[in-house]
């Protein structure tokens, strides 16, 4: 586990096991919102002000705040990848911000698990959804 991914409780998939089977992942609940809602202004967790006229109805995140949000992000990324995982989702949508105001990337769906014995890069073919 890592404070930046959201943890995983468990897993299962319907048996029988078939292409049409759907799994189950119960994961951790992470609370206030997503990164997309902090960008945006799509929560109750931005701070409000008066529509400016051009659709922005909040305030921007500040400096700090984008670099505390980059190296959370950062961190659990380089996590993931040292377990070999590719996330191929990853957008502010999938970044949950728990109360404690701390970045978790979430939303595995379209994730990978890479082989740890092949050399080099490997390509992925499979795109998110942005």
């Amino acid at each position: 586990t890592h404070d930046n991914v959201v943890r995983v409780i468990a897993a299962s998939t319907c048996a029988p096991a078939s292409q049409n089977s759907l799994g189950t992942i119960i994961m951790e609940y992470v609370g206030s919102g997503t990164l997309h809602d902090a960008i945006y202004g799509t929560s109750s967790m931005t701070a409000k002000r008066k529509d400016d006229g051009l659709g922005f109805g909040h305030e921007p995140l500040s400096i700090t705040q984008t670099l505390k949000y980059s190296c959370d992000i950062g961190a659990g990324l380089v996590f993931l990848h040292s377990q070999f995982i590719v996330h191929l989702d990853l957008k502010p949508a999938n970044v949950f911000i728990t109360e404690q105001n701390v970045c978790k990337i979430g939303d595995f769906g379209c994730s990978q698990k890479q082989d740890d014995t092949s050399p080099g890069l490997q390509l992925c073919q499979q795109g998110g959804t942005y």
